[in-house]
């Protein structure tokens, strides 16, 4: 958290400049412990509110760019219920090279599965469910046409890393037949309905209330797309085990009730013209994250790079842009994730599916 330390008086002199915070003192900024790789978060005492610190764009937009994307998220969310409201932005300057976004400050405890993905499933329904501007009024977000084929495309972007990522030869193998199974998907099915997605739904990014509500939290990669996208993740085995505060196992029951509840909460004419993906999504979005992992494996031996905030491009995955015991843990879901035990498990549920 050294470095969150030594921007926090940045951040103050960015948040001091809008009229609502002048009076807010530098000792009201309260960092919180580091948990993701793409942001930092401090607390502002007293005004219910988070500060959203960037470390870098997951997307590979600037700094500017990146802002204007994430705020462009939460604001498209807010009427679900179920996601933080967007409060202002803080510009990146040249002490705070990344900006950062003020949000509201969700108070709850980590998501408990199985036990609260219903209330998850429901999270996204609402979030699913909200109706589509025209497309004219969808920028800056990703607008999918087609979120089958454009998705694989993104995959295979990222597949480009699997052979240098020393992957065990069976690994590869498993891999690269799910691969040839996905563009067999894309190929079959007509392009798919588009919703508003998080396209980052797994059990670490939500919150559960008192009320019973979950709340989901990080919202930087949303886009319209393939609302499958959105169960997968948050159910796949490369999901459910990632975080050490959300850690599960759920049954295969547990996840098709966890689909069922998704199915119930939304519009049945939306639920019924979604059916036909759920699956091959399910396959595709776990083919995302574990290319992402292959990705990851080759790109954090890296040096962080120097002039990166300045340059167009400030995706960063370098170790040194991190805390290490993160890394570490991170490093150890990417190792398991990529081991040919775990792709033959996760496999069998659309290989072995009812």
């Amino acid at each position: 958290m050294s470095r969150l330390n030594e921007q926090i008086p940045a951040l103050h002199s960015a948040l001091i400049r809008l009229p609502e915070f002048r009076d807010i003192a530098l000792d009201a900024l309260i960092p919180m412990p580091t948990s993701g790789l793409a942001h930092d978060h401090v607390i502002l005492s007293g005004r219910d509110l988070l500060l959203r610190v960037p470390r870098q764009s997951q997307m590979r937009l600037d700094a500017a760019r990146n802002l204007h994307y994430q705020a462009a998220c939460f604001q498209r969310m807010e009427a679900s219920g179920h996601t933080p409201k967007f409060i202002a932005t803080l510009p990146p300057t040249e002490a705070l090279p990344m900006g950062a976004l003020i949000v509201e400050h969700i108070h709850g405890t980590a998501l408990s599965a199985p036990k609260d993905l219903p209330a998850a499933a429901e999270a996204l329904a609402a979030i699913h469910a909200l109706a589509l501007p025209a497309s004219k009024d969808r920028a800056p977000l990703v607008d999918q046409v087609d979120p089958l084929a454009e998705t694989l495309r993104e995959v295979k972007e990222q597949a480009a890393f699997l052979s240098k990522a020393s992957l065990d030869p069976d690994s590869l193998s498993m891999i690269t037949e799910e691969l040839r199974a996905a563009e067999r998907d894309v190929a079959s099915l007509p392009a798919a309905p588009v919703t508003l997605i998080s396209f980052d739904a797994h059990p670490g990014n939500f919150l559960m209330r008192d009320d019973g509500k979950a709340i989901l939290v990080d919202l930087e990669k949303g886009r319209y797309g393939g609302a499958g996208f959105d169960l997968a993740h948050a159910t796949l085995y490369t999901s459910t085990t990632w975080d050490v505060a959300t850690y599960s196992e759920p049954s295969r029951d547990e996840i098709a009730h966890f689909y069922d509840t998704w199915r119930t909460a939304l519009p049945a004419a939306l639920g019924d013209a979604l059916a036909p993906y759920l699956m091959p999504m399910r396959r595709l979005m776990w083919l995302w994250s574990i290319t992402w992992c292959a990705k990851w494996r080759v790109e954090s031996d890296k040096q962080i790079r120097g002039a990166k905030h300045q340059a167009d491009d400030t995706e960063d995955w370098s170790a040194e842009n991190t805390d290490s015991s993160l890394i570490d843990h991170v490093r150890g879901r990417v190792n398991l994730y990529l081991s040919p035990e775990i792709i033959q498990r996760v496999r069998q549920d659309w290989t072995q599916a009812h």
